[in-house]
């Protein structure tokens, strides 16, 4: 059995219309919505709308963690903008194209910056969805727990500690424990490039501790300091950031 993951698409649909190229399924853990790549800052929603110069000067707050001097910024910019009719028309333009690249069979979880409403709307059959729930695949239970936690970066689909938590708890004991975000480990949390911590969750790295899951896989945090470690008896393995390598990560059994 061949599973190909994938994590951090940010509207690679070429990349991931291969990604499950030889594979026998394809799971995608999230993060399909391009607003803003801190690489090239020509690409995303925010600059096609309000230019490169002030996508620059974004980036330049955010890494700098002067987030209230990026969110004073923005709420400039977006004045006198129907900023939740804008977002969602763009949003749903990448839907599309994206939804459209997943093979068959695919499994999927929301990331932090997705929008969980659109994707039934967008899911065909072939793509199932999952968040807080679990699947059997060629004899491994695989569990998906999407989305991100609260953060200064206020991005579409943050949760609290404890509703994260309790997706979790819902999870059980699986063999390979899918998430978009990493467990609260420094190494695993830290950005070399953007030069913070993103969040990790501490209930996901309790989670490992009590299941001794086979795998842990993850994404989100797009230039670790460490792509993967072992937790006890697991796995641990950032599955790399889709949008910029077009690789996905490799499960065979």
């Amino acid at each position: 059995m061949r599973v190909h993951v994938v994590s951090d698409v940010h509207g690679n649909a070429e990349g991931l219309a291969r990604a499950g190229d030889g594979a026998d399924a394809l799971i995608c853990l999230g993060d399909l919505v391009l607003f803003l790549d801190y690489a090239d800052h020509s690409r995303g929603i925010f600059p096609e709308l309000f230019g490169v110069e002030a996508a620059d000067r974004i980036v330049e707050l955010r890494t700098a963690r002067r987030f209230e001097e990026a969110r004073e910024l923005s709420r400039a910019l977006w004045d006198g903008v129907d900023r939740a009719a804008v977002v969602e028309a763009a949003v749903r333009k990448q839907y599309a194209e994206l939804f459209a690249a997943f093979p068959t069979p695919t499994y999927a979880t929301y990331g932090n910056v997705d929008i969980p409403p659109l994707w039934p709307e967008y899911a065909r059959p072939g793509t199932t969805v999952l968040d807080g729930e679990r699947v059997e695949i060629g004899g491994l239970v695989f569990g998906f727990v999407g989305g991100g936690l609260r953060s200064p970066m206020r991005t579409p689909y943050e949760v609290d500690d404890e509703t994260y938590a309790a997706k979790l708890a819902a999870l059980g004991e699986v063999d390979v424990l899918c998430s978009h975000i990493p467990p609260d480990v420094p190494e695993l949390c830290y950005d070399t490039v953007a030069r913070r911590f993103e969040r990790g969750s501490s209930a996901l790295l309790e989670t490992i501790r009590a299941t001794r899951p086979k795998y842990a896989l993850f994404g989100h945090v797009h230039q670790p300091l460490a792509r993967r470690m072992r937790i006890g008896a697991t796995e641990c393995v950032n599955v790399g950031h889709f949008a910029a390598g077009g690789t996905p990560w490799v499960l065979e059994w």
